[in-house]
């Protein structure tokens, strides 16, 4: 039976994190995801910590014929590479050290849990470039990315069973998908795309990230049930196609606070622009208080790259506009009598 939605995030406004923080310690880690979003933490990865926490790296492990060469680079035996071959997911591994100490320190954690997973169009277009033949790697990919987040899901559910678990697979490479010299179609990618998700669809609310400023058309015609995305004013542009997304029962993932520039000192500067994304959205035809009351905020990407101090002070901004976008909610509910 598929997991209702709303059952899951019953209000607006919740935050939530975007995979990878800068902790080189994984209980730090763990017990920064728990208090900076009590309500939905992110369970994080860390490739400060190591490098086999990297996006690549995490998704290779068992697969045959390919391993990490130094500072995860892809060491890759084209003649071991099979797309029936068994991927071994251990997690055990290094590359989930951040995940073990997240579930040791979420004992009493009773509420939902966020994690995020490299998606097989991302993964596959790294196989190519690593020398793997593309139709290969794309069959080698999605059969990896299920089997990994299959068993991941298993895992978590025994950890924390009383754990609801929203799972966003996530493709920075979707972008790439509208260049003529890509080596998949978009209806196959799309098909992949479904394919991964359908592995753990009936025990997990699955999503899809991607924090490029790609066409929002192949991520919603895969079927997710919860998009994220960077709030930009670009999505204006997709108008019919959110406005039917939200009106099947999508929630969106707003990334409000852009993790590639400085912060500035108040979240006036990000408010108003989601505001303005909200305002040309509605202006285009989609309902405002769907886009407010079917609404998670997180940072725009993963915060690998910056220090612990700044990714505190993100998440900081990230809950001030959560608060906003709850108050607008609720404002828009009773404005309509709902």
């Amino acid at each position: 039976m598929v997991v209702e939605l709303q059952s899951v995030l019953a209000k607006s406004g919740v935050t939530t994190g975007v995979g990878s923080l800068p902790h080189r310690d994984s209980r730090e880690a763990a017990a920064f995801a728990l208090a900076n979003s009590p309500e939905l933490p992110c369970i994080p990865t860390l490739p400060r910590r190591s490098p086999a926490e990297g996006m690549i790296a995490q998704a290779v492990v068992g697969i045959q014929g390919i391993s990490l060469g130094q500072y995860g680079s892809l060491l890759v035996d084209t003649r071991m590479v099979h797309p029936l071959a068994p991927v071994r997911t251990s997690l055990d591994d290094d590359a989930f050290g951040a995940l073990r100490a997240f579930l040791d320190g979420a004992r009493d954690h009773v509420g939902p849990v966020k994690w995020q997973f490299t998606g097989p169009i991302t993964l596959g277009w790294a196989l190519t470039r690593a020398g793997v033949a593309p139709h290969l790697a794309f069959d080698v990919a999605v059969r990896a990315v299920r089997e990994h987040i299959r068993t991941i899901c298993d895992h978590i559910g025994a950890a924390l069973p009383d754990s609801q678990q929203i799972v966003i697979l996530d493709e920075p490479e979707l972008g790439d998908l509208l260049d003529e010299n890509h080596p998949l179609a978009l209806d196959s990618a799309i098909d992949i795309l479904s394919g991964a998700m359908a592995a753990i669809e009936r025990d997990a609310v699955v999503g899809l990230h991607s924090c490029g400023t790609t066409s929002l058309a192949p991520l919603i015609a895969a079927g997710p049930r919860i998009l994220s995305v960077p709030a930009s004013e670009h999505l204006v542009e997709s108008a019919a196609q959110i406005s039917a997304f939200l009106e099947s029962g999508g929630w969106i993932a707003w990334g409000v606070v852009p993790t590639d520039g400085p912060l500035g000192t108040s979240v006036e500067r990000w408010w108003r622009r989601l505001s303005s994304v909200w305002c040309g959205l509605v202006q285009a035809g989609c309902d405002a208080m769907r886009l407010r009351q079917q609404s998670l905020v997180t940072p725009d990407c993963g915060l690998a790259l910056h220090d612990a101090g700044t990714a505190q002070r993100v998440f900081e901004q990230v809950r001030e506009i959560g608060e906003k976008v709850r108050t607008q909610a609720l404002a828009t509910r009773l404005t309509v009598g709902a």
